[in-house]
């Protein structure tokens, strides 16, 4: 969806108020592509804030069928995008714009805007909670519902050389 900004690029202290249903199903990333399964309307306030400038200011909500990171059960992901921009018309230099792929001419694209926030706020690590143990290396036994007994001691290799030592003098 694209919005029309070149009345609140050209006009001095204009504002516009707009709300835009995300027609977003997916989002993908490095790691993978994650379903989309609710959505917010996204709400934008764009104020002119100096020649050839404007501010976008706006949010949304957004749940994304995830897995954990540790034990990889299916883990809803909520985003609450909170927003503060600053946009240029064509042919304005400003350091402080950013101006990352969102701007067509005097069109503001929503997708690629909300997909960059995305990216922004996306987390590091996606968990189930706090406390998630996470899955047994051997077995593969999810250790959040039950221990499963496997021997998970792994030996410091620096420290096989002595080990040799104490196996060849038993």
């Amino acid at each position: 969806m694209l919005i029309n900004l070149s009345d609140v690029l050209e006009s001095e202290g204009r504002q516009i108020t707009r709300e835009a249903v995300l027609e977003m199903t997916c989002f993908g990333n490095g790691q993978g592509n994650f379903e989309i399964t609710e959505k917010s309307p996204v709400s934008f306030t764009f104020t002119n804030v100096g020649k050839g400038k404007a501010k976008v200011e706006g949010g949304a909500r957004i749940t994304f069928r995830t897995c954990c990171d540790r034990c990889l059960t299916e883990t809803p992901t909520k985003l609450v995008l909170e927003f503060n921009r600053l946009v240029t018309s064509p042919g304005v230099e400003d350091e402080e714009a950013d101006d990352l792929g969102f701007m067509e001419g005097y069109q503001f694209n929503v997708e690629a805007f909300v997909h960059n926030e995305i990216m922004v706020n996306w987390p590091a690590k996606i968990l189930c909670g706090d406390e998630c143990k996470g899955i047994c290396p051997k077995c593969g036994q999810n250790l959040n519902i039950r221990d499963c007994g496997c021997d998970t001691f792994v030996p410091d290799p620096r420290m096989a050389v002595i080990q040799d030592i104490f196996d060849a003098n038993k």
